[in-house]
């Protein structure tokens, strides 16, 4: 292949577009090979969009939702609060971008949840795998709730077991045992993963996973 040299010259001209001239020494098919190289190269354009995907993230106070949302955008981590209310934050992804609606964990807040659902395509929740039994039986309610609530009962779920790294931490299969997921979940598209703030390349890849059942949701939407 020819590098792009002074034998392609361009030039504008007032309504007549883009020229090229040739110079007489080389042939035709070299500079127009010259030609092509520069549009590959130089002419791409930018990307096409990645697709939007609206995801409402719901879990317990303490069960690491800030965290984990706000080391998948880089932020820093040191002075992490709970959430009180809501908190919007667009989650970049190398093929979409989720704008993820996380939703405060508290008493005081969770009866609010559901009115929040609304026009969400995907669900993240999060739990602690380490917390006290009563806490993981809160927990397992809030998640059959939501699992079958009319606004949400069709839609793509992660589920992360996070804290992973710490001692009490249940396994991913006591946790899907636990919160009887086979039975209650059964024929809804879900994925239950765990996770720690010190491995996000595994929570990229589950969001990965989610990414791709939302695409799949998606075209399967079309096609109706």
């Amino acid at each position: 292949m020819h590098s792009i040299n002074t034998s392609v010259s361009f030039h504008s001209r007032p309504n007549s577009g883009l020229l090229f001239s040739v110079d007489n020494s080389k042939k035709l098919s070299g500079n127009y090979m010259d030609y092509l190289c520069f549009r590959t190269f130089c002419c791409k354009g930018p990307p096409p969009p990645r697709p939007e995907y609206d995801v409402v993230c719901i879990g317990l106070t303490g069960s690491g939702k800030t965290s984990l949302l706000s080391r998948l955008c880089s932020e820093a981590t040191d002075n992490i609060v709970p959430t009180t209310g809501f908190s919007i934050k667009a989650v970049p992804f190398q093929n979409a971008i989720l704008n993820v609606k996380e939703l405060g964990g508290a008493d005081s807040i969770k009866k609010y949840w559901s009115r929040y659902y609304q026009g969400s395509q995907g669900v993240v929740f999060v739990l602690d795998s380490a917390s006290s039994e009563e806490d993981l039986e809160v927990a397992r309610t809030e998640l059959h709730s939501a699992l079958q609530h009319p606004q949400l009962c069709t839609l793509p779920f992660l589920i992360l077991a996070n804290h992973q790294d710490k001692p009490a931490a249940r396994s991913v299969q006591e946790i899907k045992k636990y919160f009887e997921l086979e039975p209650l979940a059964r024929g809804k598209s879900w994925i239950l993963e765990g996770s720690t703030v010190d491995n996000m390349d595994v929570v990229k890849e589950s969001f990965g996973q989610l990414i791709h059942l939302l695409e799949e949701k998606d075209q399967d939407t079309g096609r109706i």
